[in-house]
């Protein structure tokens, strides 16, 4: 039996039946419609007194029946053709309306979600009558079709161009509507004309508009609940926005909301997906990433409804180690934490969205064991947790060779993209590799470095290691599976704490790395605050860090400048270290 999508309350077996019979008309397929169709339609709208919808493919083969209006009926994204941005569903909507007017903007936007060929709304009078054998006539008074036209003003927007707080970035689909129709002048329009010159033009724009075609096209969704400030607010959409871009992502477009709560289903709540899912359609987006941590079941519903893979912020972080570890102990580590993340995560994902087609969220040690048992990725979780056990004894030998030659030991920690790398590179000079990005490096390196030594300034050794950079919210998988890179921190002697200055969130990013160091389970040494990149920030911002920090180092690792200072400062935080210990 063919199914009735839709509110079906209080419909009588008879009127079920005539919906039924929907599914054996066939329209010829250069025609979007015929008169005979749409005046049956119109005269079942009647009878049930509610709008229908029914949907019909190239072939002129109803698939589809609703009652209710476009929005209510429309197709699930999930099982929509899954064209590209240049191609239309190959679907029409012919919907009745029990009110004299256009499309409204829910019929139009739910043409927009669907991509569909064309909507056509017929406005019904509710008066007609039936012929015999069936046909049905005079209950249409007036037609009106409607379909998408691309949209030339849209533009890439560039990852850190973030808009504030309250500013709308929201396009409007373009779509174009008739003039209202009669049956006969409706039947002369030739859908395969109509089809073709569409998908023509937005081949057209679609090549124009193509960004690389190795790089995701990304939405964010930001959602601002009543613990932060708008200013903590912008600060994560930045940061997010950093992250995309550092995982090899365009940001095409940020979407933001104001809740007292968190949605449990969707985060947003229905109304929010409906617009994240017709601005990803509209721009062509290919990835929607989330500003905060996405249960399982908010994943499924999300992807379910906007069609399009979803990742949230630990996903996108975890992407970025895929991409950076170079050592076996990194990818190790890498491969540890993503298994951890994805193993909660792996129900439904092989029947609803692939995850392997690449792309952010797609990438690194775990990629290809997806979609295989939960069992099979708990047992290698297992090696994988007693693989870094034994790195953890291994770094610890390595440790206890260092203090047993009394060589004292400082790390280089701080919030990512400080500059820790840089000035690693520029007291000892290393060749450690840096960039203007966020986790350029991941694999701690350890450099010897000469420093003068108590009065007489004779020359000491000690070595100074250069550790993964901290962030907001460190995912909790990431700490876990990083504990022997991270007990660098903790065995060190002392530590060098590294701030980026021009930085409009210093003072949060302080204390970020102070409560993650907090976690620790053995408290770290002694701590010297760095102020770096003093040569880009403003006169008010370093009278408020010296006001604020009266023993900190201001210098410029980039430019060398304070090198000098920070040398005799980290002797005596050596001593005072040694001495204490």
């Amino acid at each position: 039996m063919e199914t009735i999508f839709g509110n079906l309350q209080g419909l009588k077996s008879s009127q079920l039946k005539q919906l039924q019979r929907l599914y054996h008309q066939r329209i010829p397929g250069d025609r979007i419609t015929t008169p005979d169709f749409s005046q049956r339609l119109a005269a079942i709208s009647t009878e049930v007194n509610q709008p229908v919808c029914a949907y019909i493919n190239r072939r002129g083969q109803v698939i589809r029946v609703g009652v209710g209006t476009p929005r209510q009926t429309q197709i699930p994204p999930m099982e929509l053709p899954r064209y590209g941005a240049e191609r239309l569903s190959g679907i029409r909507c012919i919907a009745t309306h029990l009110k004299p007017e256009p499309p409204n903007e829910a019929a139009l936007t739910a043409m927009a979600l669907q991509r569909l060929d064309a909507l056509v709304v017929l406005n019904i009078t509710g008066t007609g009558f039936t012929r015999r054998g069936g046909g049905a006539t005079g209950y249409v008074k007036e037609a009106y079709l409607a379909h998408l036209t691309p949209q030339e003003s849209r533009t890439l927007i560039t990852s850190p161009a973030v808009p504030k707080v309250g500013e709308s970035q929201i396009q409007s689909p373009s779509w174009n509507i008739s003039p209202p129709l009669d049956l006969d002048d409706l039947a002369d329009q030739d859908l395969v004309d109509l089809v073709e010159n569409l998908e023509a033009e937005f081949q057209r724009e679609f090549i124009a508009q193509e960004v690389d075609a190795d790089h995701d096209r990304v939405l964010i969704v930001g959602v601002m609940t009543s613990e932060m400030t708008p200013l903590q607010f912008q600060d994560n959409l930045l940061e997010l926005a950093r992250l995309v871009d550092t995982a090899g992502g365009d940001v095409l477009q940020t979407i933001q909301q104001k809740r007292s709560r968190i949605h449990p289903q969707t985060v947003v709540g229905e109304g929010k997906v409906q617009e994240i899912a017709l601005t990803a359609q509209t721009l062509g987006v290919n990835l929607v990433v989330f500003d905060r941590d996405l249960s399982p079941s908010q994943v499924r519903n999300l992807e379910m409804q906007i069609g399009i893979r979803v990742v949230d912020r630990t996903e996108v972080i975890l992407d970025i180690f895929a991409q950076r570890a170079q050592s076996r102990a990194g990818k190790l580590q890498v491969e540890l934490a993503q298994l951890e993340y994805m193993q909660p995560r792996l129900a439904g994902r092989g029947r609803t969205m692939s995850r392997l087609g690449g792309g952010i969220g797609t990438r690194g040690p775990g990629e290809t064991k997806l979609e295989t048992e939960r069992r099979a990725i708990g047992q290698r979780i297992s090696r994988l947790q007693k693989e870094v056990t034994q790195l953890q004894a291994h770094r610890s030998r390595l440790r206890q060779r260092r203090q047993h030659r009394e060589v004292p030991s400082v790390a280089l920690v701080g919030y990512t993209n400080a500059g820790k790398s840089t000035l690693l590179n520029a007291l000892t000079n290393a060749e450690v590799y840096t960039a203007d990005q966020l986790f350029a490096t991941l694999d701690p390196t350890t450099r010897r470095l000469v420093i003068p030594y108590g009065e007489t300034n004779e020359h000491q050794e000690i070595l100074i290691t250069d550790t993964v950079g901290f962030i907001h919210e460190l995912p909790a998988s990431l700490m876990d599976a990083f504990r022997a890179t991270l007990e660098e921190v903790t065995e060190a002697d002392a530590l060098l704490h590294l701030v980026d200055l021009s930085h409009p969130a210093w003072l949060r990013h302080i204390r970020s790395v102070r409560e993650i160091l907090a976690q620790m389970p053995i408290t770290p040494g002694p701590a010297l605050v760095i102020f770096n990149k003093i040569d880009e920030a403003d006169s008010e911002t370093l009278a408020l860090a010296r006001e604020e920090f009266p023993l900190a180092v201001f210098i410029s690792a980039s430019q060398r400048l304070g090198l000098e200072t920070l040398r005799q400062r980290l002797a005596q935080l050596i001593e005072y270290a040694v001495d204490c210990g």
